[in-house]
């Protein structure tokens, strides 16, 4: 029974490297800097509106033994074109804000002599070989390491943090004010907390990945276990980030910079400051780890996504193209236009990640209705539904998402 439980755990460790990245690093960081321990329910429930859409990806693949896209497809051709759009939409914005946060972090602390476009094409290299030769197997191994790697250095920096006082500057909170720079933030941090709902679709199909390539299928009650080791893992790690950033950072008259490689030294810099200059090569491997692996994952989901679009589409009489082929063309296609979208935004890391995440929070309402509908479907056995529970967090959530999308729309254009 052992073995068959550890045969299930992988797709959830994997989707919890997708969503541990620039949320995380980067948005709950700065939400701890700049408001303190503030915001600290504001990310509880913006992952437990969220948690219903994304357990949708791994339950209906297990119900029905086909990813949430071919759940679109049973609503409608028009769906999987409506997904197509909002994949399209965001997939460049997606990696160019993660690969430039990585890019800034693995600069700022390895000595290469090399440009920023010159790192981050070597950098989509480095994941894209990964990923053609080794496939799903390859992705699954290394993750499991880095979510190791990653848990024991947050964690001996974050019970660092509460135990070294140093330099910290010790100050009454200043209250949020509900303005039109905070509620973006706001918008910003939500957005990809604990990431963008889009990647409940790779969620799916990684996990019919894992059964082809494992041969076994795991129960509906194994599979829930991975994505909640997986998810709740990511739940802390907001909050650990969060509450590094509101120990080191909060108060301390720093501003932070809008350039990859100036922000991470920045970010490493205030870190060893406060808990020590030991720290330095813990916190350094935490971001590198965190920051590569969301890389990765990313690179690895969009060309899943498309293929799987492309096989959902197509007429059943019409020939397939090579799996690996598509996949070499698909990552082409992306990381050329991620890297187009980092050249223009190189020195404007903080304003790439704020637009990504700020689309994906405006496209969370509409993933979080389809994922809804395709596992409440007449086909899925009612074994495999969501109970009352879940129900009713969904359509909370899609209440609460959708009305604070279109406040946020209001106070912008209107």
């Amino acid at each position: 029974m052992q073995k068959q439980w550890w045969k299930a755990i992988g797709p959830g460790l994997i989707w919890a490297a997708a969503a541990i990245g620039v949320s995380h690093l980067v948005q709950s960081t700065r939400a701890g800097a700049n408001y303190g321990f503030q915001l600290i329910i504001v990310v509880l429930l913006a992952n437990l509106f969220k948690y219903p859409f994304f357990q949708f990806g791994p339950r209906y693949a297990i119900a029905s033994g086909e990813s949430l896209i071919a759940g679109y497809r049973r609503m409608g051709k028009w769906v999987v074109y409506l997904f197509l759009i909002l994949t399209i939409a965001t997939m460049f914005t997606i990696l160019a804000a993660v690969t430039s946060v990585t890019v800034g972090i693995i600069g700022s602390v390895l000595p290469f002599s090399l440009s920023y476009l010159q790192f981050t094409i070597i950098l989509l290299l480095i994941c894209a070989l990964i990923i053609l030769i080794g496939h799903y197997k390859t992705l699954d191994r290394l993750i499991k390491f880095v979510i190791i790697v990653l848990s024991l250095s947050t964690i001996t920096a974050l019970v660092a943090s509460f135990t070294t006082t140093g330099t910290m500057v010790v100050r009454e909170d200043v209250p949020f004010v509900w303005n039109t720079t905070n509620i973006s933030f706001l918008v910003a941090l939500v957005g990809w907390m604990p990431s963008a709902i889009d990647i409940s679709v790779w969620n799916s199909l990684w996990t019919i990945a894992k059964i082809k390539e494992s041969g076994y299928k795991p129960s509906l009650k194994e599979s829930m276990l991975d994505f909640n080791i997986g998810y709740f893992t990511t739940v802390f790690f907001a909050l650990a980030f969060l509450g590094l950033g509101a120990m080191v950072m909060y108060n301390s008259g720093e501003i932070f910079a809008t350039g990859g490689v100036a922000f991470s030294k920045q970010l490493l810099s205030l870190y060893t400051k406060t808990i020590g200059g030991w720290s330095y090569w813990i916190i350094a491997v935490a971001a590198i780890a965190t920051m590569f692996s969301t890389t990765l994952t990313v690179l690895d989901a969009y060309p899943r996504v498309l293929n799987s679009v492309v096989d959902t589409l197509k007429p059943e009489n019409t020939k397939s193209t090579s799996y690996t082929k598509l996949n070499l063309l698909w990552m082409i296609v992306l990381a050329a236009g991620a890297v187009l979208l980092i050249f223009q935004f190189s020195d404007k890391m903080k304003l790439l990640v704020d637009i990504a995440t700020t689309l994906s929070f405006i496209t969370a309402p509409v993933i979080g209705f389809l994922n809804l509908k395709a596992i409440t479907a007449k086909h899925v056995p009612d074994k495999y539904k969501p109970g009352r529970f879940l129900m009713v967090l969904s359509w909370v959530g899609l209440i609460v998402l959708t009305t604070f999308a279109l406040y946020f729309l209001w106070i912008r254009f209107v």
